[in-house]
């Protein structure tokens, strides 16, 4: 295949799973061979449901989690967690020391937020309450009103800690750090959607993530559309080359 022909695929793989991402379809992201070497199902979390999370749940496998990018969850003070636990390290001394400074695919903090749970939900476990927890959410912190309207919001409608996990961003997506959460909440942008994606990883049979292969076919065999890491970092630099780069 010629670098020509390959680019043109690209370029057709990406906007299939944008236009997959504007219908509310699920589509898979293979981060990079030489990082997690794993994927996501990925969905735009403003189109979660009770179906997408118990397809996530029973298809996938993994952690289902939610991401918010770097400036919306410093505006509204939505912190990483790893900070929560330094600042309480001098009341509980073993958080400093279990702080994650060796993550064997990644040189930058981890990307964990807090957990939260709807106030309407019961438990918050169920498909239903955690897609209601995540629905709500997007549609919270992307509102067009002051800061402090919505802080106002997240106190009076989510309560933490809860079932769903938050993911921050890094300060510049894909630039410092190459995870899923910043894949996925890239798509989003470039999508048009919220930038927020609910992301979980596929697990195999054997005990691992499921090989790349296998997720190739599991896409074919569900016609759900599947990019890499090094697809989304392409179209995202010409993403932000056209839109600015403030994200």
């Amino acid at each position: 295949m010629s670098t020509i022909t390959l680019l043109i695929v690209i370029q057709m793989d990406i906007e299939k799973a944008l236009e997959d991402i504007r219908k509310g379809k699920p589509i898979l992201v293979y981060d990079f061979d030489d990082r997690e070497r794993e994927s996501d199902m990925t969905v735009a979390s403003e189109f979660v449901t009770g179906e997408v999370i118990r397809k996530m749940r029973k298809e996938a496998g993994g952690l289902i989690c939610t991401t918010t990018p770097y400036k919306t969850a410093e505006a509204l003070g939505l912190p990483f967690m790893s900070d929560v636990f330094w600042d309480d390290c001098k009341k509980y001394p073993l958080l400093a020391m279990m702080a994650p400074t060796d993550i064997p695919y990644d040189r930058t903090k981890s990307s964990f937020g807090i957990t939260i749970n709807h106030r309407k939900t019961y438990t918050g476990i169920t498909d239903n309450d955690r897609a209601m927890t995540i629905k709500a959410y997007a549609e919270t912190i992307f509102q067009d009103k002051p800061v402090e309207d919505i802080r106002k919001d997240l106190a009076y409608n989510f309560r933490a800690p809860g079932h769903v996990h938050l993911l921050n961003t890094s300060e510049r997506i894909l630039e410092n750090r190459h995870g899923h959460t910043e894949l996925c909440t890239a798509l989003m942008y470039m999508a048009g959607v919220k930038p927020s994606a609910t992301i979980c990883e596929m697990m195999g049979d054997d005990g691992g993530s499921m090989h790349k292969e296998d997720v190739k076919k599991y896409a074919d065999a569900h016609d759900i559309t599947m990019i890499t890491g090094n697809d989304v970092q392409e179209a995202w630099a010409k993403w932000k080359a056209a839109h600015g780069p403030e994200q």
